[in-house]
């Protein structure tokens, strides 16, 4: 993976209110839910940076390799979470993003997340090189 020092992460957070939609048999916030959750904090990041303008001129984009999930805490519905996200290192073709759920009442972590993301050349299907102009959208300006 790429040097960290050469880059500070921009980090990105949204809060909102669980729906009783996102709510399993369990009474508290179903697994899968997180997963879409993370995908969709992880494009509203990508759009706020028009990456998709940049993306779209080299015709490559973003496709999930991994997850890892770590859940510390259940959440239920009515509860108040806040999401970060944030991208935390790169290799060649792949970055690391991670998540991060709060509930902003206490404070408490309800999940941690890291995603490798490979970045796709549109046209041939394969992982591309991650270009420095990409990488800059992801760094938070000092």
């Amino acid at each position: 993976m790429e040097n960290q020092t050469e880059r500070i992460p921009d980090y990105y957070s949204e809060e909102f209110d669980i729906p009783e939609s996102a709510i399993d048999y369990n009474n508290h916030v179903n697994n899968v839910i997180y997963v879409q959750w993370m995908q969709d904090i992880a494009i509203k990041h990508s759009d706020s940076k028009h990456a998709e303008v940049v993306m779209d001129r080299i015709g490559c984009t973003w496709m999930v390799r991994t997850h890892h999930i770590e859940y510390r805490s259940q959440a239920f519905f009515g509860d108040r979470l806040r999401v970060t996200t944030w991208v935390a290192e790169y290799s060649k073709v792949t970055c690391k993003r991670c998540c991060k759920f709060e509930r902003v009442s206490d404070g408490a972590l309800i999940l941690c997340s890291e995603t490798t993301w490979v970045f796709v050349d549109k046209k041939r299907g394969r992982p591309a090189a991650i270009p420095d102009e990409i990488k800059e959208l992801y760094t938070a300006k000092v």
